[in-house]
């Protein structure tokens, strides 16, 4: 069962584009920001302007969540995912080239961007997920620790 569900967020994942990210100002309060992203497996790759909000927020507290879903029309047809992880900012330029190639792959324009020093890449590793699905049971939803 586990096996397949993280199968699911996977897939779940690499089907969509865009991810509601919650991260953690400097006051402790929650904060939210609509992104872009990409994965590889259950690890999400973002980027971001170094002086964002989010990108200050993560690199006091790396502890953020989010979650990655549609806009139903109808509420029995609700999937969704959520994720709680830790956010690392990439500093070895290996690893931000391959966060780029990956961000290409979804977002064509990436490739053209390079290692900017104006943008700050981070890779979000889950450390529990649900997968939500009301086409089972209306507030269904299953658990996964990483």
């Amino acid at each position: 069962m586990e096996k397949a569900l993280q199968e699911s967020i996977v897939e779940y994942l690499s089907a969509h584009r865009y991810l509601a990210l919650a991260s953690v100002d400097p006051d402790g309060r929650p904060v939210v920001h609509t992104m872009g992203y990409a994965s590889d497996g259950a690890i999400v790759y973002c980027a971001t302007n170094r002086e964002t909000r989010k990108a200050q927020n993560m690199k006091r507290n790396p502890n953020v969540a989010y979650v990655v879903s549609e806009d139903y029309e109808r509420w029995e047809t609700i999937q969704g995912v959520q994720i709680q992880g830790k956010a690392t900012i990439l500093e070895d330029q290996a690893e931000i080239k391959r966060a780029i190639e990956i961000l290409a792959r979804k977002f064509p324009p990436f490739a053209s961007l390079g290692q900017n020093p104006v943008y700050l890449f981070f890779k979000i590793e889950p450390i529990e997920g649900y997968f939500l699905d009301y086409t089972k049971a209306f507030g269904h939803r299953d658990r996964v620790i990483y």
